[in-house]
C-alpha cells in the first residue's frame, strides 16, 4: 500500500456477465493512456462480446481523445451490429459529451451491479 501512481497512469479494469462486458478505467483518458482503454474493448469484441459497456465513473479527467473514442466505439456499433454503452462519469468527464451533444447521442448504461463506488 501507500503507492501512488502518476496521473497520467491509467488501469483497466475488466468484467464480464454472459454476453455483457464491461471495461473500466479509473485515471486520467487523454493521448497518452486512451490506447490502454482501446485494447480493452478491442480484446472483449475479438472475443465475440455482444454487449460491451465503457464504465467512466473511475476516471479523474478525459479531453477530446476520449469523446472520439466513445464516437468510434459507438458508431462502430451501430454499422456492425453490437451494442455499445457508457456509463456516465463525474461531472468533469461528462462535461465533453454534454458540450457537444453527444449525451444525447449515446446509449447510456447502469453500473455493473458489483461495481466499485
Amino acid at each position: 500500500m501507500g503507492e501512488t501512481t502518476p496521473p497520467t497512469e491509467l488501469r483497466c479494469e475488466i468484467a464480464r456477465n454472459g454476453s455483457l462486458a464491461w471495461v473500466q478505467p479509473f485515471g486520467e483518458l487523454d493521448l497518452d493512456t486512451v490506447h490502454r482503454v482501446e485494447a480493452a474493448l478491442e480484446e472483449l469484441r475479438s472475443e465475440g462480446c455482444p454487449e460491451v459497456v465503457l464504465d467512466l465513473r473511475g476516471l479523474t479527467f478525459m479531453d477530446s481523445t476520449g469523446l472520439r473514442l466513445v464516437i468510434r466505439w459507438d458508431t462502430a456499433a451501430r454499422e456492425n451490429g453490437f451494442r455499445f454503452a457508457v456509463v456516465p462519469g463525474e461531472e468533469v468527464v461528462h462535461r465533453v459529451f454534454q458540450l457537444t451533444g453527444m449525451d444525447e447521442h449515446l446509449t447510456l448504461a447502469e453500473p455493473p451491479p458489483d461495481s466499485h463506488r
